[in-house]
């Protein structure tokens, strides 16, 4: 099977390059500053814009994953904003253009979406067929609505080029949890390993998730379910409030305290990691509606298991990187 990666130089693109790699397929990167992984893969130039020699990996070619975009780790400032806006509009564009004038087009583009298209809500799960998407809520900042916007206009994208010969599927993504350097879980783990794993402005906030294995696993069953077309929510069936998350993510790394923060102190901290408190403090409470209608079922359903299985596969990682830079 032939896979193509657009944008597929992040954690997530790592995370399936080696999977699929392994399983002995063969992977292709489009990346704007294309350089050999020594992987396996192969890598061709694009600008993430516009067609070019990047179309013709497109031929023969069985599965599209686009994850281009901008970054959401950064200051959510309304320049920022906008970039993010137009880098996940305008590659989503740029590969149903190509994808439609294919002559022998992909059986199946997977867009990469977001969790973070649902409504900030405590009361009851988002899923695809009764969650309420954002945009609206009260008491939340103006600007979270924004990301709401994104996520709309990105779903947009993808769904207004015709691409007869082609199925398409909008992964709207909770955090992927996978142990390589850099990750979600890899930057929350060194947080608690110094004692800053607490819950964050008091903690009730939703915390959506996904395994790294259960999210490559869903998208080869997405792959094989022709049936299913349009969003599809990829996040673990069991999310929770912060205060736990935080709790199991402490016990899994064998720390016994968190410092908990205020809104005044997570708001500090995100500025001086150049990052945003939306991506603390919005209450994500979604869930897997379609996946597991159709009979998907999860390795990794509850968080807890997750982070003691991600824990275990992460220590012996960083030792050896460690005992490399000696």
């Amino acid at each position: 099977m032939k896979i193509l990666l657009p944008g597929g130089t992040g954690h997530v693109g790592q995370l399936l390059r080696h999977t699929w790699l392994r399983e002995g397929h063969e992977v292709v990167v489009l990346s704007r500053r294309p350089r050999p992984y020594g992987d396996g893969s192969r890598v061709v130039g694009w600008d993430g814009r516009s067609a070019g020699a990047w179309t013709r990996e497109l031929e023969g070619c069985d599965v599209v994953v686009n994850l281009a975009g901008r970054s959401v780790s950064c200051r959510y400032t309304p320049e920022n904003l906008r970039a993010m806006k137009e880098s996940r509009v305008a590659s989503a564009r740029v590969v149903g253009e190509a994808i439609a004038a294919a002559r022998r087009p992909p059986a199946v583009w997977f867009q990469m979406s977001t969790a973070t298209i649902y409504a900030h809500r405590f009361d009851a799960p988002n899923d695809e067929a009764s969650g309420v998407l954002g945009g609206a809520e009260p008491g939340v900042p103006a600007y979270w609505a924004y990301s709401v916007e994104i996520a709309r206009a990105w779903e947009a994208a993808q769904r207004e080029v015709e691409t007869p010969g082609t199925r398409k599927v909008a992964l709207r993504s909770a955090m992927v949890m996978s142990p390589e350097r850099g990750s979600v879980f890899d930057v929350l783990s060194h947080l608690t390993r110094a004692g800053l794993g607490g819950p964050v402005a008091g903690g009730r906030q939703y915390v959506s998730w996904i395994h790294g294995t259960d999210f490559v696993r869903a998208l080869d069953f997405l792959r094989r379910r022709e049936d299913l077309t349009g969003p599809v929510n990829l996040a673990a069936p069991h999310p929770l409030p912060h205060r736990e998350f935080m709790r199991a993510l402490r016990a899994a790394r064998g720390v016994p305290f968190g410092l908990p923060a205020t809104r005044a102190m997570a708001e500090l901290g995100a500025w001086a990691l150049r990052s945003d408190t939306e991506l603390l403090l919005k209450s994500r409470r979604v869930v897997p509606g379609r996946l597991t209608g159709a009979g998907f079922t999860f390795r990794h359903p509850r968080w807890a298991e997750a982070a003691r299985e991600l824990a275990g596969r992460g220590r012996p990682a960083r030792e050896q990187g460690s005992a490399h830079g000696r």
